[in-house]
């Protein structure tokens, strides 16, 4: 199968790839084309930058969390219609696990996909000293796929000198620049950017970058680029089938306090059988008919107060909880089903109370990286059986006194390990970020709960 494809990549973070993907999303879409972008690795919040100026979801793509073979096969089903796939990198083009490793890097996503890349250079206090940078990270490996650059925070007089230096490097097309855009204010915090909805006039900035890029990128090369991607065959697995019968219908936090999900997972619980129902515990006085609840990762500690204030959603989430009814909580979520949570300033405000801890944000990382989940013996059984890995990650600053202890944590280099998560008949929940098609099991077993759940609902109902 023919999928044209790009991978925008950097010698490390802060270079600009969300910038410059977020302005070319924008301008292939003002020409019509059929776009699907991809962000490399377990990062949740660029997706929004992409799902906000495309209007459709934008998946992950991480050779950790997935097999080489299930990776490829994501990115066949996801673009099978696409007139272009673009796909944002992680970090520095050669940055994997440990920051040793060059898996899950997205060198290794462009090895796995065999996707040529774009390279974007910081361009800013340099002119022919770029030139051995580029060659370098084209160098680095014999299989590196850069075939084009793009200079960000550049000049309009500075590039042609530059353009004409790189153009002495065969096989490399210069594809043109981005120049400082001050008006650009994307703020970011302790997890990253802000999201684009917190972004006044972000609209306004998406067709600036685009204009720009109308006038100083060659989109034509760029695409040429893309269309001469190498076949990537045939879906070799075929769609999932649904579940016939009534569907178990899952509450699904979603607002400014709880975004963290991957679109993936939020997919295959719905080719497990489940359906989506989104709430909000900012806004919503209750939960909707349920038989599953799902609490992402977020911000609560920024909206501590306004969810504390909310007392109607905090008392229906602990009748949930009490009830039985199957929860998964993961990060922001599990902070929220804890007693207390001190906002920013340090002010402490009453949660959910379904777990004993109370939490608070510490200047410093607490962790950060991937992770590999196994139950504990005795432990989990309802959610992982014995042997059973799921993978996923943590990044998050702040503590509880309760971090649960029925399963054990692995990094994949170090081979550290710790206990967390707190599982019970009806409720997983810790720190740890899930990708849940590393062990669809896991989603399957979720949804089954969920639809034992409704099963005696119903009974109940049906009995009074």
């Amino acid at each position: 199968m023919r999928i044209p494809r790009i991978l925008i990549a950097a010698p490390k973070s802060g270079s600009g790839k969300t910038l410059v993907t977020v302005g070319l999303l924008a301008l292939l879409k003002r020409r019509e084309l059929s776009i699907t972008s991809f962000k490399c690795g377990p990062d949740y919040i660029d997706p929004m930058f992409h799902r906000a100026v495309l209007g459709i979801p934008s998946g992950n793509l991480d050779s950790y969390f997935t097999s080489e073979s299930e990776t490829r096969e994501r990115l066949l089903i996801a673009s099978e219609h696409s007139d272009m796939v673009v796909m944002e990198g992680v970090m520095g083009y050669y940055d994997g696990l440990g920051g040793t490793e060059l898996q899950a890097s997205s060198y290794d996503l462009s090895r796995i996909t065999e996707t040529p890349v774009i390279l974007v250079m910081d361009g800013r206090g340099m002119s022919r000293s770029v030139v051995p940078l580029v060659q370098g990270m084209m160098q680095y490996r014999a299989d590196a796929r850069i075939k084009g650059v793009i200079l960000n925070r550049v000049s309009a007089s500075a590039f042609p000198l530059m353009r004409r230096c790189l153009e002495e490097i065969p096989g490399l097309r210069v594809l043109g620049y981005v120049p400082p855009m001050p008006q650009l204010k994307w703020g970011s915090r302790h997890l990253g950017l802000i999201s684009p909805e917190e972004i006044s006039d972000f609209r306004r900035d998406v067709e600036l970058l685009a204009d720009q890029l109308e006038e100083s990128l060659s989109l034509p090369a760029l695409l040429a680029i893309g269309n001469g991607a190498a076949p990537l065959g045939k879906k070799s697995v075929p769609d999932a089938g649904k579940r016939t019968g009534e569907k178990p219908r899952i509450a699904v936090a979603r607002d400014e306090a709880f975004s963290f999900y991957y679109e993936e997972n939020l997919a295959l619980l719905r080719r497990c059988g489940a359906e989506l129902l989104f709430f909000s515990p900012l806004r919503d006085s209750a939960l909707p008919e349920a038989d599953g609840l799902l609490l992402g990762g977020g911000y609560p500690e920024l909206f501590a107060g306004a969810l504390s204030e909310n007392r109607s959603m905090r008392r229906a989430i602990l009748s949930a909880v009490s009830g039985k009814m199957p929860v998964l909580a993961e990060c922001g979520g599990f902070l929220y089903l804890q007693e207390e949570l001190r906002d920013a300033n340090g002010v402490p405000h009453p949660m959910v109370g379904a777990l004993p801890g109370k939490v608070h944000l510490e200047e410093r990382m607490q962790r950060f990286g991937y992770l590999e989940l196994r139950r504990k013996e005795g432990g989990a059984e309802d959610y992982l059986q014995p042997g059973e890995r799921i993978r996923g990650h943590e990044f998050h600053y702040c503590e509880s006194t309760h971090n649960g202890e029925d399963c054990v944590a692995v990094k994949p280099v170090s081979g550290r390990s710790w206990t967390c998560m707190v599982c019970r008949q009806n409720l997983m929940a810790g720190f740890p970020h899930l990708y849940y098609p590393s062990n669809p099991k896991f989603a399957q077993r979720f949804v089954d709960r969920c639809s034992a759940y409704r099963a005696s609902r119903l009974r109940r109902e049906q009995a009074t």
